[in-house]
């Protein structure tokens, strides 16, 4: 079986050496080249042809975050492993939009790593243990149904706001829902109420406001 063949890309020549000493046991992996840039990283990838690129986000010049953007538009090919310091919510998303397959932060142990470059290899997406948790959490919140505008009002009574900020009158909600207009009119009045408005120009302006 050929070993992954990696790319590795970090401004410190001293953090660069030590990779490379922490992976040469690793038979399945293959330190192919390394580069110190961005720059330098994408002139290297027609030669040296790498599975994964090992990339850092803080480099001068080119950063990581558009280096891996030019890396998996130009060489689809190549996987993207992001190997950094920063840890917070920004660096990983911009990493991940601009098409990386995997995070792990420097420091992690050589399994952990040589976990991360197979699974990255082998085309699956992978973060380390405390950016997975965190990315758990930031897509179940996307996937909990937001917060209702005007809660205090009923669903029939946010209905209603919704129509009449369509600038429907009291008699075409009425046709459209099929209420009698005085039930309309009740409804308007305790939404009015409920909002602290007095007219419907000013619900229709709050109603806006929020989205609705």
């Amino acid at each position: 079986m050929e070993p992954i063949r990696v790319l590795l890309v970090d401004d410190h020549a001293a953090f660069r050496a030590g990779l490379r000493a922490l992976l040469r046991p690793v038979e399945e992996v293959e330190v192919a080249d390394e580069a110190a840039s961005g720059e330098q990283a994408l002139a290297l990838l027609p030669r040296v042809q790498p599975d994964v690129v090992l990339m850092d986000l803080a480099m001068p010049g080119m950063g990581g975050v558009a280096a891996t953007e030019r890396v998996t538009r130009d060489h689809p090919h190549v996987r993207v492993l992001v190997l950094s310091m920063a840890d917070d919510d920004d660096a990983v998303f911009a990493a991940v939009r601009a098409g990386a397959r995997g995070y792990v932060l420097k420091g992690a142990r050589r399994a952990e790593l040589v976990r991360a470059i197979r699974a990255v290899a082998e085309g699956e997406a992978i973060f380390g243990p405390a950016l997975a948790g965190r990315l758990m959490g930031y897509f179940s919140d996307l996937g909990r149904a937001p917060e209702p505008s005007f809660p205090e009002l009923t669903p029939r009574e946010r209905e209603i706001l919704g129509l009449v900020a369509g600038h429907l009158t009291n008699g075409q909600i009425a046709a459209r829902l099929g209420l009698s207009q005085k039930t309309v009119r009740n409804h308007v009045s305790s939404v009015f109420a409920k909002l602290r408005v007095a007219d419907r120009a000013e619900a229709i302006m709050r109603a806006r406001e929020s989205g609705l």
